[in-house]
Order: structure tokens, then C-alpha cells, then sequence
């Protein structure tokens, strides 16, 4: 496996450390809108398929400046469809899995999102995804490029960066710090487990139909009032008691974040149907197993408090504190 990465400020080399030494791992250090770099990383590589995970991602963060969301999460993927539709050493079989969002959808007031929901961005973040998966479908279609496009929920689990929600709670709650929810705490979110996407991803990779979308979806939708709380219980009952209180108890709200979504959720019946595929990982146990390795890698997770890229949201100067 060739893992290419920019190493921005939510880039960890730690986190790869324990394949790093593998035999079959290597790592470039590149940007995906450097064509020369792409070029040189596909001939060096000569991948069957390239998953395109890149992206500026976080909302706050896009809505305080949306150059670098335009550049990496539009500019990039041409740049990457350029360049793999220019190789001519592709071998057979070759497909692009571009990795996109449930947030290109917008919000939904009931059911879930499915491969023929229609899209509504809500913020840059999300408006870049939609541009980047209309040039993925644009480019199969007119140059019968063989590309598959994948729409998932929230990711969570173990090595996620610290801005994100599920790592924050556990943080604020660990430090006995306050935990800023946003507006009422009722906004839903589907939570698929790490383990899960990537499964799901190499499932779409072998069985996948070109120029097909298939929807991703942990099936679980809490409130974030609801998953916070539950987030909390589970850092609770791991720590001595001497508190006093409950982390719970930390929870505060504060002013909403503009344009936030409602309600996402997905429906993922067609890649069950089709593919077999369907998330094994319970929210329970997911977020039992997510706590535990947060609280056994202290070490990795005050690294980043002390180098300034943990314990806040980051971006949106109105809401610079607050979480979703």
C-alpha cells in the first residue's frame, strides 16, 4: 500500500507507526494538487486502485476560510482524475474509489440518504464534495474513466484527529474541562466505526460496478446530546472515582454554527444487497472500544494538546469552541 499524504496539521505520522516498518507500506510525502507528484507516485506504485481520502475536511474550519477546501477538495481530485486518466501504464482492471460524504445531501427529516438523493450542500465543506464527486461522475461519463463513488456517515474509532466530536468529549472529559455542544444538542448523525468504512471500501473496490455510488452507513443515529452523554458514562466508569460528579455534567451549549444540518442518516441497503457488505460493529461496542484505546494512548493524545492541535474545535471565529 502507498499511503500519500500532504501532512497538514491533522496529518500523524504516529498513528501509522505500526505498519510504517511493514514490507508492503510505504509513504510519500505529497500533495494531491502537485500533478508532478501524482504522476510520480503512480508511476513508482503502479496501484490497481487509488482511494482518494484527501480532503480538507470540518466544517467550522471551512466556514472561516474556504480557499483550501476549493483547492485540495476540487482542484486536488482533477488534478488526481487528470493525472490517472493521463497514465498510460494503468494496469488492468485499474478503478478510482473517490471517497465523499453523506454531507453533500444536506439534511433529511426522516429515513435516510440513498444513491439518489438529491444534492443540497450546506456549507463550503460539503459544497466542495459535491463539486468533486460531480467531476468523478463527469469524467466516467465522458471519458469512460473507471471510477465508483462512495458516500459515507460520521466516521469514528480509534487515532481520529482530536478536533473531531467523539475525541473531543472523551478529552474534555478526561481533563475535567467543559464539553461545548452546539445550539439544543438534537442534530443526528449516523456513526459508522473506522473498521467498518475501511471494509466497506475494499468490499466496493472488488465487487463494485464502475460508475456506480454506493451509500456507507453505521446504522446508529443518536443525538449528539445523547451520544455526548453516552460518551461520558463510558470515560466514567473508567476512571477512579474521586470526581465528584459526572463528566456529563461538563455539557455545555452554546450558540449554534450557521447552516448546520439536522439530521443526517443513511440508508445502506443497496451495498448490503448488492455487495454483501453491512457495518459488524454495534455503537455500544464501538464507542466502548474507541474510549478504551483513547484512554490507553494518552501519550499520542497530549502530544497533540501541547503542539496546540487538540483540546478546541478548530475554525469558525464565532464558534471557535464549541463542538457538533
Amino acid at each position: 500500500m502507498l499511503n500519500v499524504d500532504k501532512l497538514t496539521y491533522a496529518a500523524n505520522l504516529a498513528s501509522v507507526s505500526e505498519v510504517a516498518d511493514q514490507p508492503n507500506y510505504r509513504f510519500v510525502e505529497a500533495d494531491i494538487c502537485d500533478a508532478a507528484s501524482v504522476k510520480a507516485a503512480l508511476d513508482s506504485f503502479a496501484p490497481d486502485v487509488v482511494f482518494n481520502l484527501a480532503a480538507e475536511t470540518h466544517v467550522d474550519r471551512s466556514i472561516d476560510g474556504s480557499d483550501d477546501f476549493i483547492r485540495t477538495n476540487v482542484n486536488g481530485v482533477h488534478t488526481l482524475l487528470e493525472a490517472c486518466r493521463a497514465w498510460q501504464a494503468k494496469p488492468e482492471g485499474f478503478r478510482f474509489i473517490q471517497v465523499s460524504t453523506d454531507e453533500v445531501f444536506g439534511s433529511i427529516d426522516k429515513g435516510g440518504f440513498t444513491e439518489t438523493s438529491r444534492y443540497k450542500p450546506s456549507s463550503p465543506y460539503s459544497a466542495s464534495k459535491a463539486a468533486a464527486d460531480h467531476l468523478v461522475r463527469a469524467w466516467h461519463s465522458t471519458y469512460d474513466f473507471p471510477s465508483i463513488i462512495t458516500n459515507c456517515s460520521n466516521n469514528y474509532g480509534p487515532h481520529q484527529f482530536p478536533e473531531k466530536f467523539i475525541p473531543t468529549v472523551i478529552l474534555k472529559a478526561l481533563r475535567g474541562e467543559t464539553i461545548p455542544l452546539y445550539g439544543d444538542g438534537q442534530q443526528v448523525r449516523d456513526w459508522l466505526y473506522v473498521d467498518d468504512h475501511a471494509d466497506a471500501l475494499l468490499t466496493v473496490a472488488q465487487k463494485g460496478v464502475l460508475g456506480e455510488t454506493y451509500c456507507i452507513g453505521g446504522g446508529h443515529t443518536p443525538t449528539n446530546l445523547d451520544l455526548a452523554r453516552t460518551v461520558c458514562a463510558l470515560v466514567d466508569e473508567r476512571l477512579p472515582e474521586t470526581r465528584g460528579s459526572t463528566s456529563a455534567d461538563l455539557i455545555k451549549r452554546v450558540a449554534d454554527r450557521p447552516g448546520h444540518d439536522r439530521r443526517y442518516a443513511i440508508d445502506f441497503s443497496r451495498i448490503k444487497r448488492e455487495l454483501g457488505w453491512s457495518p459488524r460493529m454495534t455503537l455500544e461496542q464501538g464507542l466502548a472500544q474507541t474510549v478504551d484505546w483513547y484512554m490507553n494512548n494518552e501519550d499520542w493524545l497530549h502530544a497533540l494538546v501541547d503542539q496546540g492541535k487538540a483540546g478546541q474545535r478548530l475554525g469558525t471565529a464565532k464558534t471557535a469552541e464549541a463542538s457538533s
